[in-house]
């Protein structure tokens, strides 16, 4: 199994922020902690720093084993942390339907699995928007993971 690099770890947290107490995102879902989505979280919810940090342990090994499994070509540990945060952020979308709501479906995965990853990078900035409309720090997001996907690892 392959794990979040320092780098992938660091875009995340500079997206998400932490917030402690529940909030709306954009697009209505109620989220807490560092971008902490689930049905536990409610209006009024307060946690801790500690409660944040654990969630987003629990959250980041959640979206590691679940880009671990549906990647099938060889990629580097910056192309990988650069499809946990997508994920993080989207979603993994394994699911039966061939509708891209997420990682799962979508034509940057397809791209990345056929070997085709410059094609794959070219995918990340097409996922900008929040019910139809483009969000700028989605496009913020996309290029700074388009980022970390083409830059080679630190060894």
């Amino acid at each position: 199994m392959r794990f979040l690099n320092f780098a992938g770890e660091a875009l995340i947290k500079s997206f998400e922020s932490c917030r402690l107490m529940a909030y709306k995102d954009l697009g209505g879902v109620w989220t807490i902690g560092w971008g902490h989505v689930g049905a536990e979280v409610h209006q009024g919810m307060v946690i801790t720093q500690d409660q944040a940090d654990d969630q987003f342990s629990n959250d980041v090994s959640f979206f590691e084993r679940g880009v671990d499994m549906i990647v099938e070509s060889r990629i580097s540990d910056n192309q990988f942390a650069a499809l946990v945060s997508f994920a993080y952020n989207v979603g993994l979308d394994i699911d039966d339907d061939a509708k891209a709501e997420g990682l799962g479906d979508s034509t940057l995965l397809k791209k990345v699995n056929a070997g085709d990853l410059a094609g794959a990078a070219l995918e990340f900035p097409k996922w900008n928007h929040v019910k139809g409309k483009v969000v700028a720090g989605l496009t913020r997001r996309r290029l700074a993971e388009q980022k970390l996907f083409n830059t080679k690892d630190d060894k």
